[in-house]
């Protein structure tokens, strides 16, 4: 019998070694908000069922709305990272301002994708963190973007010079110095660019006590999958993410 129950031991031992180990921990949670006051992109729901389908693939929890009462202390509270999908024009209060200004000042992040520079023009704080502005843009054609900095996690994987179709933006203004430039746009590659040859399209800082990434891409369906776009957000939600 001793050895009956040594061998019966010995056997759980191996099973329980052989089994899949846990399933890992979520590293962190993300909110996607798309509300809209102004022009509303028909991508929106493309790029949020994208966003989902990165952090089920990377380990990340993703929650969607369209609701500004969430923007409060509390409401805020579960989340370490905020993406701004295609919002436009005044979708917050001061009050709900006041609850973001707070969740980025306590250190957390916040991703910008295309219309989120098209988006609460009159709060001074928020466009310094988005980094500039919506001016204009031409129609929707292939154009090159450069890739200026190969060493961000949002830039990292892409190739130096990355041609693809997207609703290219100009901007007001040039980001401030302290806003780091990812790429930029090749404007002798497509028709409409108002900035020159230093043409900003993607850039990452630290702002305000937190991070924020801003790309100018995401206006098509076919954007959200593409699956460089996708490497390019992924590596931008994990930067704000402070990873």
């Amino acid at each position: 019998m001793p050895h009956l129950a040594l061998l019966i031991a010995c056997a759980i031992l191996v099973a329980g070694c052989s089994s899949n180990p846990p399933a890992p921990a979520n590293e962190f949670d993300v909110l996607v908000f798309s509300k809209t006051a102004g022009f509303r992109h028909g991508s929106i729901e493309a790029g949020t069922e994208a966003l989902r389908t990165l952090g089920s693939e990377h380990n990340f929890t993703v929650q969607s709305t369209e609701d500004a009462s969430l923007f409060t202390d509390a409401g805020l509270e579960p989340f370490e990272v905020v993406v701004f999908l295609n919002t436009t024009q005044d979708v917050l209060d001061d009050d709900q301002q006041g609850a973001f200004e707070r969740f980025i000042q306590a250190g957390h992040g916040f991703v910008g994708i295309h219309a989120a520079a098209d988006t609460e023009y009159d709060w001074a704080w928020y466009g310094g963190l988005v980094g500039a502005y919506f001016e204009s843009h031409p129609a929707t054609q292939e154009g090159t973007v450069v890739v200026t900095d190969r060493e961000h996690p949002a830039t990292a994987p892409l190739p130096e010079r990355w041609t693809r179709t997207d609703e290219w933006y100009n901007f007001r203004e040039q980001p401030a110095p302290s806003v780091r430039v990812l790429a930029r746009l090749d404007t002798s590659s497509y028709d409409g660019g108002t900035m020159g040859g230093r043409h900003p399209i993607a850039w990452a800082h630290e702002y305000d006590g937190g991070r924020a990434f801003y790309t100018g891409g995401g206006h098509t369906d076919e954007s959200f999958a593409e699956p460089l776009f996708l490497e390019h957000l992924l590596g931008g939600i994990r930067y704000a993410a402070g990873l």
